[in-house]
């Protein structure tokens, strides 16, 4: 006799069986009945004190296995198995199911006698009256509880029994396996399955399993949750050295601007928002060649602000830039992205956009001679530098005609 595994349908064929037994009013073959249909759910293990050899993935016994199936078999495993053979990763279920079976058998059965007996005793002493129908009627009253808990745990149980084995279908031997998967392979939310797992996990029906610390992921063996322990630590430790990095940087920048002369640091941070609104409508505007330009007037501007960070005494150069060149600038940019936002663009706005783009050419122009100029000082000294290494090198006889010489005339 085959061993069924359709656990969903054994309560419900056993409250059948009890409902024809109440419709037809013949409860003689009730017992013989749901001892049928427990037989038939568990292939005759109420009969047999020792449970059929199953397979998980398949139900089938093994022992009617061929020695091709067993051998393809063996042949798979070896391929997808990740642990060694001898180690144990699950519970064994048939135990389990055995008990859900009995549990879910004696509940509905024993529920349902108790039920009609107390039916039965009600009418009596609605008709006949007594203390001892009374007594019979409370008894049989608290006996249906238990009864119907009974029932209640055992269908329960017998749904979780089958979900382990969809979702170790879905695991097939790996040592990682998203609960996402399993959410979808049952047809449930990802928090019914988190909650079924951790109640798993609870009860060691994963022997040596563990979720992640967001219950995203199930690992089925010690090894790899040690590997994945190890990494959560490592990123801990990467994450609090830039922290620390951050936290000294964050505290070099304030060393450094208590450092600065105010009036300077003033323009250097009006400057950096004059940056960030010019970075603002870059992001705005999809056109790639007044992109190009933005950027081009971006990193003009930032270079010229951190010369002014490098040589404070330049900040005199850059007061039209302040006052007059980077606010009319912004402007421009703002009155494009507008423009540019139109859904229809008729021939004023497009020539608009182009007195723009000329005028942002013009700009950068003037950009580049700014800061050119800012540099003139150092081009001064540079230049100083080399006449008077050249005269020296000279008066050493180390000029380019000397060594070919050998300082001779």
């Amino acid at each position: 006799m085959r061993y069924n595994w359709d656990l969903e349908n054994l309560g419900e064929n056993i409250k059948r069986s009890v409902q024809d037994a109440v419709d037809t009013k013949d409860f003689g073959s009730l017992n013989q009945t749901i001892r049928n249909t427990i037989n038939s759910a568990f292939g005759g293990a109420m009969e047999s004190t020792t449970p059929p050899d199953i397979d998980l993935g398949t139900g089938a016994s093994s022992k009617r296995k061929t020695y091709e199936h067993r051998k393809q078999e063996t042949n798979y495993d070896r391929s997808k198995t990740v642990t060694p053979a001898n180690t144990a990763l699950y519970t064994g279920i048939a135990g389990k199911k055995a008990f859900a079976i009995a549990l879910t058998a004696v509940g509905y059965s024993m529920g349902a006698i108790t039920a009609l007996a107390f039916l039965a005793a009600a009418v009596s002493s609605s008709m006949v009256g007594g203390s001892l129908l009374h007594v019979a009627l409370s008894t049989l009253g608290a006996l249906i509880v238990p009864f119907a808990a009974m029932a209640v745990i055992g269908t329960r149980r017998l749904g979780r029994i089958k979900r382990f084995q969809l979702y170790l279908n879905t695991i097939k031997g790996e040592q990682y396996c998203n609960v996402k998967d399993l959410a979808k392979r049952i047809m449930k939310p990802d928090k019914y399955v988190v909650k079924d797992l951790h109640w798993m996990l609870k009860n060691m029906w994963f022997l040596q399993g563990h979720l992640d610390d967001k219950n995203t992921c199930l690992m089925t063996t010690d090894a790899a949750y040690r590997e994945y322990c190890r990494l959560m630590r490592q990123r801990e430790e990467q994450l609090k050295a830039e922290s620390e990095r951050a936290a000294a940087a964050a505290e070099a920048e304030r060393g450094r601007k208590q450092s600065m002369d105010p009036q300077v640091l003033s323009i250097i941070e009006k400057g950096n928002e004059f940056i960030k609104k010019i970075r603002a409508c870059n992001d705005a505007i999809p056109g790639e060649d007044v992109s190009a330009k933005i950027f081009r007037m971006e990193t003009l501007t930032r270079r010229i602000f951190a010369r002014v960070e490098e040589e404070p005494d330049t900040v005199s150069d850059i007061r039209r830039l302040m006052e007059y060149y980077l606010p009319t600038a912004v402007k421009l940019l703002e009155a494009y992205k507008d423009l540019d936002a139109q859904p229809v663009q008729g021939e004023n706005i497009i020539s608009s956009k182009r007195e723009i783009e000329e005028t942002l050419d013009t700009l950068n122009g003037a950009f580049e001679v700014l800061l050119d100029d800012m540099f003139q000082d150092t081009a001064w000294d540079v230049s100083s530098d080399v006449s008077v290494l050249k005269t020296m090198l000279a008066q050493e006889g180390l000029t380019e005609k000397d060594f070919k010489t050998g300082g001779r005339r």
